[in-house]
């Protein structure tokens, strides 16, 4: 066995020293920084008893290892520098922020867009804000159609890698520019200190444990140049290395159904006890894919018991003969499986996987409700970190308090310059904006961003509260999207302030659970509903109740009069009517959200739930779902 540690340590050092000079330029400084480095993980490979005693599968290869284990460390020591490089620009916001501003118009200053606006002759953050508007996505649509039919250097100085298509959660998708820059930022300033962040909170993590990512590969179209047009998302079986790291083996990847790719995702999470981490873009994903396991538990451990894909599955033979040969008969396994489903499925997770140590999701803003339902439920026991403040126009903050149960996000300020819109001049015509070390703490702003793919001063239509700040630099909590704001007599309820009533509605109503809600304003629905004063219609998805009182019906419109005093006093005059409750089936919402993913053509990986319906077709859907 003493022979297996020294092959480990050479190949290690074979390894790391490798992948220094493809990172690096191979200068002899760098070549030598290389192996230095590499003999260090060497010196650490020879320590692969302790290393192999968190191996908790066995199932695994010795490359499949290997390769986790150094694309672990080399990602730990790259979240290390980039973690001290945030410290550092945190107590110096305004200088940072300035650098980053003038690097992204000194890039595309010689694109159309660029000379339109001189960007030559801007000197500073003042002279930016004094010359370029605030815009909105119709500034740039024309534009961007340019691009998309192949012409170059419109506003950004380089091709774009992707036209990514937003989620559309509070409006029609728009096609934004994806860049190699955005990429890159995302992943050295918000990974890889994530991960870092991650490790400092919860070191069991630091293992060799494998994750289950519940990932679904996005459909593409091109545009007139070739441009791939689809979700800003990349596949974990784009990398070789990549994939070590999850249950789900790259065939699975391939197949172009949501559905049965997450089947796969389940029962290869299942054949493995050790799984560590369950991990997803939102919180939703893992909710559905657990509520997908209490439906489908008995095919899955079938499939185990047997050593095979369940034949309900539309595969092409290919992938079905590289999927089942992966799979072995264990009966012990799916013994284990069955004893612990029929036990129910309250703290399931924490029973299925016995080492597992975190749910790795973004579970605030309109993804709240489903995290609170897997901690309550599915999840019980085991940790939430959520990562990132991102949109599909790039990084904003990184959460690096990951034990804390409120979300909160510190902004990057070398991913975007930012501006604060305050709250009370977001209908002004021409508002004026602060920066970051000129906002206050306790107070709400829209954010403005300039980013490294062609949007400038653009807001994004997202409402953060500055909550406190890491040395200089703002720490925020995502509020609400102006888009999903209620109001049919400008009262303006946000998607938190009818959560919150909400959730207070329902802890009223005995054995009530909330599953998931969304509203419409009275004239999105129309005939529909038939005339009468101005009122929101809310439907609601429930455990435990199959039919509301009216009284029942009256405790939510009662508690966001007692949270809006402006909502209880157009309920006083009259010229708001009182809120429509409507209790839909079991899995209404499941349903809702393909037909919303379909029209869209967002995937899974990006899909956020409409909590205001701008669209009747989706309304009169929910209608025909209602039981009481």
């Amino acid at each position: 066995m003493a022979f297996s540690w020294v092959i480990v340590a050479v190949v290690s050092l074979v390894l790391a020293t490798i992948g220094y000079i493809l990172v690096r330029p191979p200068s002899l400084p760098s070549v030598l920084g290389g192996v230095v480095g590499a003999c260090s993980l060497a010196a650490m490979a020879l320590t692969w008893r302790d290393v192999s005693s968190r191996m908790k599968s066995e199932s695994r290869t010795w490359s499949g290892v290997l390769s986790q284990y150094v694309a672990g460390k080399r990602v730990g020591w790259l979240g290390g520098r980039q973690r001290k490089k945030l410290e550092a620009d945190t107590l110096d916001v305004k200088r940072v922020q300035e650098q980053t501003l003038l690097m992204r118009l000194r890039k595309h200053a010689n694109t159309c867009y660029g000379k339109q606006y001189d960007f030559n002759s801007i000197k500073d953050s003042v002279g930016f804000r004094a010359r370029h508007p605030i815009t909105t996505y119709e500034h740039y649509r024309e534009l961007i159609g340019r691009i998309a039919a192949g012409e170059e250097k419109v506003i950004i100085a380089e091709k774009p890698l992707i036209l990514a298509m937003t989620s559309g959660t509070s409006g029609a998708s728009a096609m934004l520019l994806g860049t190699k820059d955005t990429n890159a930022e995302f992943f050295l300033q918000g990974v890889t200190v994530a991960l870092d962040a991650m490790r400092r909170a919860f070191p069991a993590t630091d293992s060799l444990q494998r994750t289950t990512k519940f990932f679904y590969s996005p459909t593409f179209r091109q545009s007139e140049a070739g441009i791939p047009i689809g979700p800003n998302s990349s596949t974990p079986a784009s990398s070789r290395h990549t994939l070590n790291l999850y249950t789900t083996p790259a065939a699975a990847f391939e197949v172009p159904s949501e559905h049965d790719t997450l089947y796969l995702h389940l029962l290869f999470a299942l054949k493995d006890p050790s799984v560590g981490t369950l991990e997803s873009n939102f919180a939703s994903t893992v909710f559905y894919a657990l509520s997908t396991l209490q439906d489908r538990w008995q095919e899955l451990v079938d499939d185990i018991d047997l050593g095979k894909v369940s034949s309900s599955l539309a595969l092409e033979s290919k992938v079905r003969s590289r999927l089942e040969a992966l799979m072995k008969p264990d009966p012990e396994r799916a013994a284990q499986l069955r004893a612990h489903f029929q036990d129910g499925f309250r703290g399931i997770a924490k029973r299925l996987w016995p080492h597992l140590h975190l749910v790795l999701a973004v579970d605030s803003g309109s993804n709240q409700i489903y995290g609170e339902m897997l901690r309550e439920n599915y999840c019980r026991g085991v940790s939430f970190y959520s990562p990132f403040y991102a949109a599909t126009e790039g990084l904003i903050g990184v959460n690096l308090w990951p034990r804390e149960p409120t979300r909160r996000y510190v902004l990057c300020p070398r991913s975007m310059f930012c501006e604060f819109l305050p709250e009370n001049s977001l209908e002004e015509e021409t508002p004026h904006t602060l920066l970051m070390e000129e906002v206050k703490e306790g107070e709400n702003y829209e954010l403005v961003i300039t980013n490294a793919s062609g949007l400038f001063r653009y807001r994004i239509g997202d409402i953060v509260k500055v909550v406190g700040f890491h040395n200089q630099c703002p720490i925020v909590e995502f509020q609400y999207r102006r888009g999903q704001m209620l109001s049919v007599r400008g009262e303006k309820v946000s998607e938190a302030l009818f959560l919150n009533a909400l959730k207070k509605a329902v802890a009223q109503w005995p054995g009530a659970r909330l599953i998931d809600y969304c509203c419409a304003e009275s004239g999105i629905m129309g005939d529909s509903i038939g005339g009468s004063d101005p009122h929101y219609q809310v439907f609601i998805e429930l455990k435990g109740v199959r039919n509301l009182t009216e009284e029942q019906r009256y405790k939510l419109d009662n508690c966001l009069q007692r949270d809006s005093a402006v909502y209880k006093s157009f309920r006083a005059k009259g010229s708001i009517g009182p809120m429509r409750v409507q209790l839909v089936a079991e899995g209404a919402f499941r349903e809702l959200r393909q037909r919303m993913m379909a029209i869209s053509n967002t995937s899974s990986n990006t899909f956020k739930m409409h909590r205001v319906l701008r669209r009747k077709e989706y309304g009169d859907f929910l209608l025909g779902k209602t039981v009481s």
